[in-house]
């Protein structure tokens, strides 16, 4: 079973507390109780479905961000993040919830925040795939960047390290290599090298798995790391030419 289909019952006997607790009540009350009736009550959730739980809420709430949920949008939560058709009916059911709900994304972020505090690298990724949701149709309005932005600011991220994820999502020919190593154009070979080695650890696909990443998203993850690579070998190019 993907991490989408364990989603709800993975998270039973899971106390998050908070937005979340709230949200997942409406969906677990009934299974928590004859979870602990059958003696099945777990102690803690898996970090994989804390965080597909995380990306499944901010997508819905960064759905409406622009006042408008697009299909395109609709299908990337649902193709982009690999949710299996079998399993959407679940997973929809608490993006609907989320969507709809008076509760802004804030709480949200926060609970997050501290749910991966020290894990940073973590929460990069959740920034990152916020961006490739809010791409899936086109274009990212002003509303979407400025909600995803601030995400990041609760996340605890600087604006050089924003700038380093949104610049990421170029193409290669296209990107600023030093606004994706968080360099300057004046900083020397040496010291950009090891920002370089130190962001490409911190983003490697099976670091972020460890840390609770799931693999249904871990592509993100390594078009991450090919900007990384590509930055580095265009700077290196022009500061030994």
């Amino acid at each position: 079973m993907s991490i989408w289909g364990s989603l709800i019952g993975g998270m039973i006997g899971f106390s998050l507390g908070g937005p979340f607790g709230m949200l997942l009540g409406s969906f677990l009350g009934g299974k928590i109780s004859r979870a602990r009736s059958q003696g099945r009550f777990s102690s803690f959730a898996q970090p994989q479905q804390v965080f597909a739980l995380s990306l499944i809420v901010l997508s819905a709430k960064l759905s409406k961000a622009d006042g408008q949920v697009s299909r395109e949008e609709l299908v990337a939560v649902k193709d982009k993040l690999r949710i299996p058709n079998n399993e959407l009916d679940q997973v929809g059911k608490i993006f609907n919830k989320a969507k709809e709900e008076s509760t802004g994304y804030e709480p949200y972020a926060q609970q997050i925040a501290q749910i991966y505090r020290g894990n940073l690298n973590v929460l990069e990724e959740v920034i990152n795939i916020l961006f490739y949701i809010a791409e899936a149709d086109g274009n990212v309005s002003e509303a979407e960047l400025k909600m995803i932005e601030h995400i990041a600011q609760i996340f605890g991220l600087n604006q050089i390290q924003f700038n380093g994820i949104k610049e990421g999502r170029k193409s290669s020919d296209k990107l600023n290599p030093y606004i994706v190593l968080e360099s300057s154009p004046d900083d020397d070979l040496q010291t950009i090298r090891k920002r370089y080695l130190k962001l490409s650890k911190e983003h490697h696909p099976d670091v972020l798995i460890n840390k609770g990443v799931p693999k249904e998203v871990i592509d993100e993850s390594k078009k991450k790391m090919r900007a990384i690579n590509s930055a580095w070998n265009q700077i290196e190019k022009l500061k030994s030419s």
